[in-house]
């Protein structure tokens, strides 16, 4: 994982699913998904948080949390669905950054979101690696989590 790919709201881009059909170019195997190199590669700053927040689509934070305003409720709100749809937290990831440093975070990261058939990042928005699941996602393009928690 890599620190480029963490965005300013605190999403890992490395984890969405835009990001990992980009990489593994997964439009050859039938899928027709936009692709997206991440926020910050692209130069967006933040896809989630940009059109609302003056500092970040200015550029003048790197990361929610150097705002007074954290979090705001737009964050609040994006928070509460990652968090209720994909098991990932936007506003505990900024906290874990704040505190602990992006190195510190990045290793968590790296070892929380790994299959653990082959060690790939799984995908936050399905539950599932790409590499080793894709029959699953081909059969069920909506597929969402399982049951189990992560």
């Amino acid at each position: 994982m890599e620190e480029n790919l963490i965005a300013p709201c605190g999403m890992n881009c490395s984890l969405c699913i835009a990001y990992q059909m980009m990489k593994d170019d997964l439009k050859k195997q039938g899928f027709h998904r936009k692709y997206c190199p991440g926020c910050i590669p692209r130069g967006e700053n933040c896809t989630h948080m940009g059109d609302q927040c003056e500092l970040l689509k200015n550029g003048r934070v790197r990361f929610c949390y150097e705002c007074r305003d954290f979090p705001c409720k737009r964050l609040k709100g994006l928070d509460k669905r990652y968090r209720t749809k994909y098991h990932m937290s936007m506003i505990e990831n900024l906290k874990d950054i704040q505190k602990n440093g992006m190195a510190a975070f990045l290793k968590s990261e790296k070892e929380r979101w790994a299959c653990p058939r082959c060690g790939n990042p799984i995908c936050c928005h399905n539950g599932l690696c790409l590499r080793c699941d894709l029959e699953i996602l081909q059969k069920n393009k909506r597929y969402r989590w399982d049951d189990e928690e992560r």
